[in-house]
């Protein structure tokens, strides 16, 4: 895990209080780092 991740499940724990919400923002950042390489690397690798 990278340093921003760690920021956003702080805020997220923080904010929210709770085991789903953290979840859920570690679901965030997962989806949009995935997006951000298709964006950085091209679509072909992860088509």
């Amino acid at each position: 895990m990278n340093i921003l991740t760690i920021i956003i499940l702080g805020i997220y724990i923080i904010l929210g209080g709770g085991s789903t919400i953290a979840l859920t923002g570690y679901m965030f950042v997962v989806i949009a780092q995935k997006i951000f390489r298709k964006i950085k690397y091209g679509t072909s690798l992860y088509a």
